[in-house]
């Protein structure tokens, strides 16, 4: 041998490819803060397989059942305004925290984005089952389905573009939802 060195293959790292990548090498990545993963992840629920939005969504509504029952009608719409404006300006920054850490565009395990979308969905909803079952399935149908101008809203950089457009199809099974309402088919 002539004195080179073998590139050392016991990671199973080829020897081509880095072990950072450029943002990382240039010091753009940065460990996600444990409050941005216990949020963005809303305490863990992201982990969950399959589908970490619908389990998020899904205890989302439990836990809002369970709040809204405590609460009159007017402390219910103003509670849930509140609570999803509150959980879509700490859910920004955890996002987008958690996605500079993952180096992910749109980490599928940043689930506040479901949360914040769920509870606008349940804005001024009456407490029936009926009522939160149409919630859930349209958010989730909308925040699947992405129709204008909620995938445009994913295209916004970092937290704001993946919480926004949970917003926005929030907004959509909201206003469907209260269209039944109007027409009594949720009775």
């Amino acid at each position: 041998m002539t004195g080179a060195r073998e590139p050392d293959r016991s990671a199973g790292v080829p020897a081509a490819v880095p072990l950072a990548s450029s943002g990382q090498a240039a010091g753009m990545s940065r460990p996600t803060p444990l409050w941005a993963m216990l949020v963005g992840t809303f305490l863990g629920i992201g982990r969950m397989r399959p589908g970490p939005g619908t389990w998020a969504s899904a205890t989302t509504v439990v836990l809002w059942a369970a709040l809204a029952h405590t609460l009159t009608p007017w402390q219910r719409t103003a509670i849930a305004i509140a609570l999803a404006l509150l959980i879509t300006l700490i859910g920004v920054p955890a996002a987008t925290r958690v996605a500079r850490g993952s180096v992910m565009k749109d980490p599928q395990f940043v689930v506040i984005d479901e949360v914040a979308g769920q509870l606008v969905a349940l804005i001024a909803v009456p407490l029936a089952w009926k009522s939160f079952l149409a919630g859930f399935i349209l958010f989730r149908a909308f925040d699947i389905l992405k129709p204008p101008p909620v995938r445009q809203l994913e295209a916004l950089p970092e937290g704001i573009g993946i919480v926004l457009d949970d917003v926005a199809a929030g907004l959509y099974a909201l206003g469907v939802v209260h269209l039944f309402l109007h027409f009594g088919l949720l009775r």
